[in-house]
């Protein structure tokens, strides 16, 4: 048969005096607690820091190899390189010239079957390319020139100034003359000496075109 627990039926003062309120704190537990959260996570931080740093191993500095003597001598003795040559181009001056045939040449220009005024051009052209102004004075020559002033060829003719100089000096010192007429004598019998040769290649052209025609 069970016992039966009696019924408190009325309030109880020493059971109710070894009771705490819910919201009262025992203040040696405060403590304790306090203690163990100051202390735990600094020991935990100590040995997770301890396990997650590896101990580095400093590798040793290897020095850099020093240059053999003579491969230092060559790195003081070589020479450097020198800078690139500056051509330089000569002194020019620009002289207006005018050009015409011969007055032995006329009936050959006029039967070649070209422009005569094309004929003096090419020439004229011819001629300049390869040609160099002399530093001594030639005067111009005494052939007789034509008439027709259709066929002239006029332009401009870069010629180098240090010769040009030593022409005026020897024959113009008082500069009064033309700048064409210092040259002339240089340059005129070159491109008529071209002339010819442009009018006998017209003429062979001419006569194998006469032999084709007639085979």
């Amino acid at each position: 048969m069970r016992k039966k627990i009696p019924t408190v039926t009325r309030p109880d003062p020493a059971y109710a005096a070894s009771l705490r309120p819910e919201g009262e704190k025992d203040p040696g537990r405060e403590e304790t607690d306090r203690e163990e959260t100051v202390l735990m996570p600094m020991s935990v931080t100590a040995e997770v820091a301890d396990e997650d740093q590896a101990p580095v191993q400093s590798s040793p500095s290897v020095p850099s190899p020093l240059p053999s003597p003579e491969t230092a001598a060559e790195i003081i003795t070589e020479p450097t390189a020198s800078p690139s040559k500056v051509q330089r181009i000569p002194a020019t001056r620009k002289i207006d010239i005018r050009v015409n045939a011969l007055e032995r040449q006329e009936e050959a220009l006029i039967d070649c079957g070209v422009d005569p005024a094309h004929v003096i051009r090419a020439a004229l052209r011819r001629a300049v390319k390869t040609w160099q102004l002399g530093p001594e004075f030639v005067p111009p020559s005494e052939e007789q020139r034509t008439q027709i002033t259709e066929w002239r060829a006029r332009t401009s003719l870069a010629v180098d100034a240090t010769a040009l100089t030593a022409v005026l000096r020897a024959h113009d010192p008082l500069d009064v003359l033309s700048k064409w007429t210092l040259i002339r004598g240089q340059l005129e019998p070159r491109v008529w000496a071209e002339i010819d040769a442009i009018l006998a290649g017209l003429e062979y052209e001419l006569i194998l075109q006469t032999a084709a025609s007639r085979e």
